[in-house]
C-alpha cells in the first residue's frame, strides 16, 4: 500500500526545481492559511460580543412608557403616561408564554451623596427589582446573595450593592453582608455584593447601582403602583416577539393610546438583537469560506499549471518508462502522487500556522482579561479544511495526469 521508492522518487522530483516547488506549494499554503485565519477570526470576534452579553436572556425584550404622537379619545399628542401593577397583571392573564416577568422601579440618578455609612459616602443609583429578575439579567455575586421573595412579601429593608459602592462605603476584603447603609436617608441592611452585565444596562453601570425589593421601594419612594420598565422571558422555543406586540396592544388598550402610536411604547428586544449579531457572524462565516476557498482555489489551479509544465519537461522520461513496460496507470498515479505531495505538505502546514496565530492571539486575550473570545476553529471545521485539501490536491494532478498518460512511447522518445 506504501511504495517507498515511489515517495523518495516523489520527493527528488520535487526538490529538483526548489524555487518552482516553493512557490507552487505557497499559493495553497497562502489559501489554506487564509481560509482557517478568517474562520477563527470570525468565530473569535463572535465568542468576545456573546462574553459580552452573556448573563441577559437571550429570549428577553425590556419595555417602558414614553410619549404619544398622536391624539386618541379625546386627550391630546405628546401625553406622558405611566405603566402600573395592574397593566402586569393583566398581560400575566392574557399573554401565554411567558417564563419570567418583572416590573422594575428605577427613579432619576441623584446629584449629591445619598448613600452613606459612617464617614463614607457616595452617590449612586437606586433601583426596584422582582427577586426573579436576576434570572433574566444575571448577577454574579461576590458576597452574600441577590434579593428573594421574602424580601418582597415582607417589605423588608434590605440592599444589593454593586462593586464600586462596596469599594466607596467598605474596606477591601470586610464582608458587607448584614451590616447597615443609609440611602437617601432610610437604612437598608445588605444582603449581598454583585455585578450585572457591563453592555446591557438601563440604569447606569450596575457596579454603581443600589437594589432593594420592588414593594419596599413603591412604598418609601411614593410611587403607588407605577413601574417605571419591565422586563419579559418567554420560554424555550417561544418567540419574545410575538409577546411583545401583544403586551403592546394591552398596555394602548388599558391607556387609550392609539393603536398605530409607535411612539408611546419603547421597547428592547434582546433576542431581536441575538439575531442580529448571529445573521452577522453567519455573512461573516460566508465570506470567509468564499475568499478563503477563492484563494486556496487559485493555488490549487497554480498547482495543476506548474505540473503540466512538469509532465511537458518530463515527456521523454515518460516515454522511457512507457517503453520499458510501465502501465499507463502507474504514470497516472506517479502525477497525481507528487500533486498531492506538494498540496497535502503545504496545506496541512498552512492550517498549522494560522491555528498558531490563532492561539497566540487567544493567549494574548487570556493575559489582557478577555479569555471568552477564543480564536480557534472547531474540530469539524478543521477535518473539513483537511479533507478540502486532499480532494483538490488529487483533483489538481487529475488533468496532467491524463495527459501523461496519454504520450505515446515513439513520440516522446524522437522529441528533443
Amino acid at each position: 500500500m506504501f511504495d517507498l521508492d515511489r515517495w523518495h522518487e516523489i520527493f527528488i522530483t520535487i526538490s529538483r526545481n526548489k524555487l518552482r516547488s516553493f512557490l507552487t506549494a505557497f499559493g495553497v499554503f497562502w489559501g489554506i492559511f487564509m481560509l482557517i485565519a478568517l474562520l477563527g477570526g470570525g468565530r473569535g470576534l463572535e465568542n468576545l460580543i456573546a462574553g459580552e452579553l452573556e448573563g441577559v436572556a437571550s429570549n428577553s425584550c425590556f419595555i417602558w412608557s414614553g410619549r404619544t404622537s398622536e391624539a386618541y379619545k379625546g386627550f391630546r399628542k405628546g401625553r406622558w403616561w405611566q405603566i402600573n401593577n395592574r397593566d402586569i397583571e393583566m398581560i400575566k392573564a392574557k399573554v401565554k408564554g411567558f417564563e419570567e416577568i418583572s416590573p422594575i422601579i428605577m427613579p432619576w440618578s441623584p446629584t449629591t451623596d445619598n448613600a452613606i455609612r459612617g464617614e463614607k459616602k457616595g452617590t449612586f443609583s437606586v433601583q426596584g427589582n422582582f427577586a426573579n429578575y436576576n434570572k433574566i439579567y444575571k448577577h454574579t455575586m461576590k458576597f452574600g446573595r441577590y434579593l428573594n421573595d421574602m424580601d418582597l412579601q415582607e417589605h423588608r429593608k434590605v440592599c444589593m450593592i454593586g462593586s464600586r459602592v462596596y469599594e466607596t462605603l467598605f474596606n477591601r476584603g470586610e464582608d458587607p453582608t448584614g451590616k447597615d447603609i443609609r440611602v437617601d436617608g432610610i437604612y437598608y441592611k445588605v444582603i449581598g455584593v454583585g455585578d450585572g452585565s457591563d453592555n446591557v444596562s438601563f440604569n447606569g453601570d450596575t457596579r454603581e447601582l443600589i437594589t432593594i425589593p420592588f414593594a419596599t421601594m413603591q412604598k418609601l419612594y411614593n410611587y403607588g403602583d407605577n413601574i417605571d420598565v419591565f422586563c419579559a422571558m418567554a420560554k424555550p422555543n417561544v418567540a419574545v416577539s410575538e409577546m411583545q406586540e401583544q403586551m403592546e396592544t394591552i398596555l394602548k388598550s388599558n391607556h387609550s393610546i392609539a393603536p398605530h402610536d409607535r411612539q408611546a411604547i419603547n421597547s428592547f428586544n434582546i433576542e431581536t438583537m441575538f439575531k442580529q449579531v448571529g445573521s452577522l457572524f453567519l455573512g461573516v462565516n460566508i465570506l470567509a469560506w468564499i475568499v478563503g476557498f477563492g484563494t486556496l482555489f487559485a493555488g490549487i489551479i497554480g498547482v495543476s499549471n506548474i505540473m503540466m509544465v512538469t509532465v511537458r519537461e518530463r515527456t521523454q522520461e515518460i516515454g522511457i518508462r512507457r517503453a520499458l513496460g510501465a502501465k499507463p496507470s502507474s504514470i497516472m498515479t506517479q502525477i497525481m502522487s507528487e500533486s498531492f505531495a506538494i498540496t497535502a505538505i503545504a496545506g496541512f502546514l498552512g492550517i498549522s500556522f494560522a491555528v498558531l496565530i490563532l492561539q497566540i492571539v487567544d493567549l494574548g486575550l487570556d493575559v489582557s482579561g478577555n479569555g471568552t473570545a477564543v480564536f480557534q476553529i472547531s474540530f469539524l471545521t478543521s477535518v473539513v479544511a483537511a479533507l478540502i485539501i486532499i480532494i483538490l490536491g488529487t483533483l489538481a494532478g487529475l488533468g496532467p495526469a491524463f495527459r501523461a498518460m496519454k504520450i505515446k512511447p515513439i513520440e516522446a522518445l524522437s522529441e528533443e
